[in-house]
């Protein structure tokens, strides 16, 4: 890309992806063609959290990515507030409906959305900081090993290539687990299956786990749904 491309994040909650996000670009900082600067507010994402992001911009990104849970959330719509008008690029497990994403994109944002970035099968009163932790692992793992995070580390450095050369093209995709494990270019066909079924699996933690954080309502039934979703 020639000269140093600076690239910001924007880390508002946490999804498994969050993780690896930035260490997928120059893991080793051997580089020279890029600078990057995050901004994180570690589990926290309500409005606050957005308006004190606004100043990465002082920094200058050529690119702003914005990642965390549920882009529809207020805090996670507050923060691309803060960022209308620099090419910037959306990563999360959610919004899956169409008519959401298209709406971010009438907005001018780029987004990666991974419905296998699973949510976390938790209640404050009885999280396990070890459970979660291992959670996060196991979840970056089957991210990692069945090319979501490939797709994220090649569509970044696409889309930095993109800007450096004066044209701003974002992603826009929704990340099935068809177009993850296509990412690792499997020679093995049953390889491919098994990626495939594995970031399925993902998908249906998230289902899993979403009925113990908002919809159950007994203590048994959410720690008996949280630990089947884990």
């Amino acid at each position: 890309m020639g000269s140093m491309f600076k690239i910001g994040f924007i880390k508002m909650g946490n999804i498994a992806s969050s993780l690896a996000v930035d260490l997928a670009l120059d893991e080793i900082a051997e580089r020279t063609d890029l600078e990057m600067k995050i901004s994180s507010s570690g589990p926290k994402m309500t409005k606050k959290e957005a308006e004190a992001s606004a100043e990465l911009k002082g920094w200058g990104p050529q690119l702003v990515v914005i990642i965390g849970p549920n882009a529809a959330t207020p805090g996670q719509t507050a923060a691309r507030e803060q960022f209308k008008g620099l090419p910037a690029i959306v990563i999360s497990d959610g919004p899956t409906k169409k008519e959401a994403r298209d709406a971010m994109a009438a907005e001018g944002f780029g987004y990666i959305i991974l419905p296998a970035d699973p949510l976390i099968g938790a209640k404050r009163e009885f999280l396990d900081p070890a459970e979660m932790a291992l959670f996060n692992a196991d979840a970056l793992k089957v991210l990692a090993v069945c090319g979501a995070v490939r797709l994220i580390q090649e569509e970044l450095d696409e889309a930095m290539a993109a800007i450096a050369a004066g044209v701003a093209r974002l992603p826009q995709i929704l990340a099935t687990p068809e177009k993850c494990a296509e990412r690792m270019d499997f020679c093995n066909p049953y390889a491919q299956a098994k990626a495939i079924g594995a970031l399925y699996m993902a998908q249906t933690v998230a289902s899993i786990d979403a009925a113990a954080c908002f919809r159950l309502k007994e203590l048994e039934a959410i720690a008996l749904t949280a630990a089947a979703g884990h």
